[in-house]
């Protein structure tokens, strides 16, 4: 960005093209995008700090999460499903409260 723009066209395509950049980012814009300002911060620093191997890494170890939390919810709903199939352990007595 120059600090003299040589023609008044010029000055003026620079300043709408910042005012289109910072509407691009304005708070109002994100929400509309579904993104908050911390997610749009979360994700830059990501792409800064991290190198696309290393995030290809990362989202390889997230899924291999889910998939070890889908055992044990597949566990737990089979033992819910074998205990209804069993039936009672107990039995229930009833007492009246008077």
């Amino acid at each position: 960005m120059n600090d003299q723009p040589t023609e008044p066209q010029d000055r003026t395509a620079e300043l709408e093209a910042r005012i289109a950049e910072l509407e691009r980012r304005s708070p109002r814009r994100m929400v509309e995008e579904s993104r908050s300002g911390l997610e749009t911060a979360f994700w830059a620093v990501m792409h800064t700090v991290f190198p696309d191997e290393a995030r290809g890494h990362l989202k390889k170890a997230g899924r291999e999460q889910l998939l070890a939390a889908r055992v044990y919810i597949d566990r737990w709903i089979a033992r819910l499903d074998s205990s209804d199939e069993a039936g009672p352990d107990r039995s229930h007595e009833k007492i009246d409260i008077e």
